[in-house]
């Protein structure tokens, strides 16, 4: 398989070993079936020259229906090994693609945050979706003409000479020709097509930025300039594009050109030939008819070929997802704690971004208890979302430790933690379905009346019961058919209904307004008695009555109390206070 840096043909070659092995019947059959095939053509010529050398010449009537019900046998079941094995190649590359792209999927899913930036959505995307098209119709081409086109090629050469050595001698010259001028076909179409595959990325990034930002692309009028984007990136693309084109349209004349003057160069020595009686007129027949298949297939052979620097290309890249290694892994001796209990401890934990200069989080060491309401607030940029995905680990600490239910969270495994885990994101998202999947997310086995309650106690009864279908109304992809206060109270009914340990809420009071979130608030602390909550918020008003508040101040600990503690001897939650609320909330 493809891993790290390799380049070029063993690339694709590996990757395509790799995954066809499993089907390696499938393969065996369609060779077999394809040198059948190419036996049968190779033989027809041969029958061809004994009707003319000894039917037409002898007039042997009762011969030519003979041999010519051979051929016509011969013809009818090359045709169906013909069709068998392009069924089987069509079946087979099909599969090994379904396979493939499942195992691009797989590996996706692995990947940490530092995996995902480094490749990029829209790139993942294209490398799903395109790049295993490129290798799977390669694969396709080389089992249904590739095969047959190598028999056809080389079967034809030694039946050729062995018809007269005189005439092969054409050969000589014009083959190696035919070869170099492929090989510096593929040395020009190589580098392009890696070119193409990048800039169909990012096509599909300035494409995805605009369909997602197309509100605020026409709030803030910037259409034209958006257009002006796509279009470069569009007329780059197609440059590129035509320049393999014209590579491409080039090669056919070319191979066209010297198959004509190869066949006339043929004919000319061969009429020569027999008017000196050194060959059969029935052998020339057959010499030409080998001749004009060995430059078909050498035009088949460049069809396939002009397809392989595309397939080396996109090789490459689904390589290089495969052979990426996740940041993030569970270790080979997983450790699930003794007991569930939901406690959060950090230890000294500091974390750094690859490749930055400065700690995002400097020596963090708090808890967070079962039974308590814990908050975090701070400036933006100073920790807050970062803190919770350290516990959930969605990024490791970089020094120190993050214990959950007693046990350092690298030592878990990761969907035992997360299971135990009831996140809300920063930025709530649902999926395409109904209420009821998506609140069913979290835990697939929930009855109708657990979402009910769920549903009771994300202040979201009201607005689901007046939906038309209410647990089954219809939920657009991204929710984006309900509002952004209906979202993150569906995001908050869906941690409820998984019941966990441990709750995690970033920031997802936002959209609410204050009577619901205080009521929400409210009807949280009951239903999250025995489990620990931790509340990422920007407002002081939601988190007033947290028995633990944690500020932060540029990745590093400023004070920790209850709301009235903080006030008392704080500054940056003094600060923070009397900004939202006024200088007398602060005092």
């Amino acid at each position: 398989m493809a891993r790290g840096k390799a380049r070029g043909l063993p690339v694709l070659t590996g990757l395509l070993g790799t995954f066809v092995r499993p089907y390696a019947w499938q393969a065996i059959l369609v060779v077999v079936l394809m040198v059948s095939q190419g036996a049968g053509n190779l033989y027809l010529p041969i029958l061809n020259a004994d009707i003319i050398n000894t039917g037409v010449v002898k007039g042997d009537i009762g011969y030519i229906w003979r041999a010519g019900g051979v051929m016509l046998a011969i013809g009818a079941g090359v045709n169906v090994l013909g069709l068998v094995a392009v069924y089987w190649a069509a079946r087979m590359s099909v599969t090994v693609g379904a396979d493939l792209r499942a195992a691009v999927y797989q590996r996706v899913l692995a990947f940490s945050a530092r995996e995902l930036s480094r490749f990029g959505i829209p790139s993942l995307i294209t490398r799903t979706i395109n790049d295993v098209q490129q290798v799977q119709l390669f694969l396709l081409m080389t089992l249904a003409m590739l095969v047959s086109a190598v028999v056809m090629i080389f079967g034809s050469v030694i039946l050729a000479v062995r018809e007269n050595a005189v005439l092969s001698l054409v050969l000589v010259g014009t083959v190696p020709l035919m070869l170099v001028i492929i090989a510096v076909a593929l040395l020009l179409l190589v580098p392009l097509s890696r070119s193409v595959q990048a800039k169909l990325d990012r096509i599909a990034q300035v494409l995805r930025e605009q369909v997602t930002g197309v509100r605020v692309i026409r709030a803030f009028l910037r259409t034209d300039f958006e257009q002006e984007r796509f279009q470069r990136a569009n007329v780059d693309l197609t440059a590129t594009g035509l320049r393999v084109d014209r590579i491409i349209a080039v090669l056919f004349p070319v191979a066209s050109g010297l198959t004509s003057l190869l066949i006339v160069a043929v004919i000319w020595l061969g009429s020569r030939l027999v008017s000196e009686g050194s060959m059969p007129i029935g052998n020339l027949t057959p010499f030409v008819l080998y001749l004009m298949q060995i430059l078909a297939y050498v035009v088949v052979t460049l069809l396939v070929i002009i397809l392989m620097p595309r397939a080396i290309a996109s090789a490459e890249r689904i390589g290089q997802v495969l052979g990426a290694v996740p940041a993030i892994a569970d270790p080979p001796r997983a450790v699930i704690p003794a007991q569930v209990t939901g406690t959060v401890e950090f230890r000294h934990a500091v974390f750094v971004h690859p490749g930055s200069e400065r700690p995002v989080l400097h020596d963090l060491t708090f808890g967070f208890r079962p039974g308590q309401t814990s908050a975090i607030i701070g400036g933006t940029g100073s920790g807050k979302t970062t803190v919770l995905n350290l516990i959930t680990r969605f990024l490791d600490v970089t020094d120190g430790a993050v214990l959950v239910s007693g046990t350092d969270v690298r030592e878990q495994p990761s969907e035992w933690l997360r299971a135990q885990t009831g996140l809300v994101p920063q930025t709530p998202f649902l999926f395409a379905g109904t209420v009821a999947s998506n609140l069913r997310f979290a835990r697939s086995d929930a009855t109708d009346e657990q979402l009910w309650h769920a549903l009771d106690i994300a202040q979201a009864r009201d607005f689901v019961a007046s939906m038309p279908g209410q647990l089954y109304a219809p939920i657009d992809q991204g929710g984006t058919n309900v509002s952004g206060g209906q979202r993150q109270r569906l995001s908050i009914a869906r941690a409820l209904v998984r019941r966990p340990r441990l709750y995690l809420f970033d920031d997802c009071f936002s959209a609410l307004d204050p009577v619901t979130d205080a009521r929400l608030r409210e009807a949280l602390r009951a239903e999250t008695r025995d489990a620990a909550v931790v509340i990422v918020a920007q407002r002081v008003s939601t988190i007033m009555n947290a028995d633990q508040i944690v500020v932060l101040e540029a990745g590093r600990v400023v004070g920790i109390g209850s709301h009235r503690q903080l006030l008392a001897d704080c500054v940056p939650y003094q600060e923070i206070v009397a900004s939202q609320l006024g200088e007398g909330a602060a005092a």
